[in-house]
């Protein structure tokens, strides 16, 4: 089964060949019933091997194995991680080519392939960073993912905001990514190896020579996890994020918050375990450190900026970027039940928020505007759209039996203590900007709240559709309830939490796990936070004014300026800043 690996990468980029050769050719409809055809027969693979990933699959691409315990080959690994993660941005990415059937504007003639095209390079780029087993390789599935996904959204380039949203989101994830790449040299430079698990072993036996880690491995590690968590939107090298959802096509934004941001999540897990986990590499305490202190700022800074949105699709980034904060949290505290916590709310988030960008799309093309207050009362009709706004505001809310709600269980065990309280008040917040959107926009609630000088609207948008929809597809009704449906099911199919468990922790530490199961604690969090989110969003409806953002918030929103060298600074400051935490155990060795 391992000389299948490959295909997980392969097939996809080979489908966008076929669209992208054959497009001149092929009428609109058949371009993508083969973006879909590829991207759901690549699921399928990725489901078949993950049935079998126990001990992980390993293919040396090229049969070009390692001699005399030295490696120069491509090293492709598939262990429950990696393919489980490759399952989700198939089936996401399969469900973001199904909303866009028919989505855009006929395409000029000879392009008809080029969306479903972009979107399969899309989902290859993505799925070989899954698996990839060596550094480099990782970097060079990094960088397809990254310019894939500027060229997506800036996909619409008459529209000048598109271009500079690109352009932003290009920067920023390229200087991330070069950080990376000078990471990887260096730790090259130390091991002579590039396979993730021989760097690994190169590093502890330098650490014999070198009395433990010294500045090399932490810059290495400073530059590596740096251009991870740029993928990742952690504070403070977030700030591309809400500018490339604000101007992305629906169906992008699905696949950049549901599956992109989390493959920045998983990476620091993947390249932590089998890199830097070792004598040779950084001590746990200190990558606790850094990561429960980004992770914490990150979820509360990202729950007050989507708290006061108004422009719904940048309202939903924000809580992507507040939920990476607690994923983050999560796996800073380097337990077993903090790594299954963390699989477990990705799977539920990812179906949770993609269900709610769909819904939003159907908004900006009914209407031809995402901004919650020009929308107050107009969607009275969309009730289907209102019900599946309603319940995805739920299951970012954390209530039981949401997948959502499993993992954040499991990971307020983990974390426990004071940290449990960033995850009920920012699972609270995000969900209650959610609901009040919902009863603002689908019923009508409330007054209309007053604009704000500093408030970023939504207003006098163009369509994707190219016309405003008079009646709402079928693909796009159907597509974010599926969503939903698998969301719920990540809490209650029997037996699936210990699988995910059994699956992250062999590959992680390789020890026995502990049993996944609903607490009354972890039900009476979920029910709580979602009764904060009620409470606050019935707040927020009946007294606009006591709720508008204070001072204090304004210089918070000043931050997300636009401008992408106020961005590069904050790159910049958040790189040193990671160095300062991880410096005390460099300097103890």
């Amino acid at each position: 089964m391992h000389h299948l690996l490959p295909l997980l990468a392969a097939v996809p980029l080979l489908g966008a060949a076929v669209l992208v050769a054959a497009g001149r050719r092929l009428p609109r409809r058949a371009a993508e019933t083969i973006g879909c055809a590829v991207s759901g027969g690549t699921a399928a693979l990725a489901l078949l091997l993950l049935r079998d990933s126990s001990p992980p699959l390993v293919e040396w691409v090229g049969a070009w194995w390692p001699k005399n315990g030295e490696s120069v080959g491509i090293v492709l690994v598939g262990d429950g991680p990696a393919l489980g993660v490759a399952a989700l941005v198939s089936l996401l990415t399969l469900a973001a080519l199904v909303y866009s059937w028919r989505y855009f504007d006929e395409p000029p003639r000879g392009h008809a392939g080029s969306f479903p095209a972009l979107i399969l390079v899309f989902q290859g780029a993505m799925c070989g960073f899954a698996i990839a087993g060596d550094l480099f390789n990782a970097f060079v599935f990094f960088e397809l993912m990254s310019v894939v996904a500027y060229a997506l959204t800036g996909y619409r380039i008459d529209e000048a905001k598109a271009v500079q949203g690109a352009l932003t989101f290009g920067v920023v994830n390229s200087l991330g990514a070069y950080a990376l790449l000078t990471g990887i040299g260096l730790l090259y430079a130390r091991t002579g190896e590039l396979a993730m698990t021989k760097i690994g072993r190169g590093l502890d036996e330098a650490a014999v020579h070198h009395g433990g880690p010294d500045a090399l491995v932490l810059a290495s590690f400073v530059l590596v996890l740096t251009g991870l968590l740029v993928k990742a939107a952690a504070v403070p090298f977030h700030f591309w994020l809400p500018d490339a959802h604000a101007v992305a096509p629906t169906p992008v934004c699905m696949l950049l918050s549901g599956v992109m941001v989390e493959l920045g999540s998983y990476g620091v897990w993947r390249v932590y375990n089998t890199v830097f986990s070792g004598p040779g590499g950084i001590p746990a305490a200190d990558l606790e450190r850094c990561l429960v202190t980004l992770g914490a700022l990150t979820a509360v800074l990202g729950a007050v900026m989507c708290w006061y949105q108004r422009h719904i699709k940048r309202l939903l980034a924000c809580s992507t970027v507040a939920h990476t904060g607690l994923f983050l949290l999560a796996l800073g505290v380097l337990t077993p039940e903090g790594d299954d916590g963390t699989a477990l709310y990705i799977l539920g988030h990812a179906g949770v928020k993609a269900a709610l960008f769909a819904c939003t799309g159907i908004l900006l093309d009914r209407y031809g505007s995402v901004d919650e207050h020009a929308l107050h009362g107009r969607a009275r009709e969309l009730r289907g759209v209102a019900v599946m706004f309603a319940i995805g505001a739920l299951g970012l809310a954390g209530l039981p039996p949401f997948g959502t709600a499993l993992g954040k269980s499991v990971s307020e065990e983990a974390v426990g203590g004071p940290l449990t309280v960033v995850y009920v008040a920012v699972s609270a917040i995000t969900a209650g900007a959610v609901l009040r959107v919902t009863a603002r926009v689908f019923l009508g609630l409330g007054p209309r709240p007053g604009d704000a000088a500093e408030e970023t609207g939504g207003s006098g948008e163009r369509p994707e559709t190219g016309e405003r929809l008079r009646r709402v597809p079928d693909t796009m009704r159907w597509v974010p309830a599926v969503l939903l449906a698998g969301a719920f099911a990540v809490g209650v199919v029997p037996g699936f939490g210990d699988l995910v468990a059994r699956s992250v922790n062999e590959a992680g530490s390789g020890g026995a796990h502990a049993s996944v199961h609903w607490t009354a604690h972890g039900v009476l969090l979920g029910v709580a936070s979602t009764l904060l989110a009620a409470v606050l969003a019935a707040l927020a409806v009946t007294h606009p004014d006591r709720t508008a953002a204070p001072g204090w918030a304004t210089p918070l929103r000043r931050l997300q300026s636009g401008h992408v060298g106020d961005y590069v600074a904050w790159l910049l400051v958040g790189a040193t800043a990671l160095g300062a935490l991880a410096l005390p155990g460099v300097l103890g060795g």
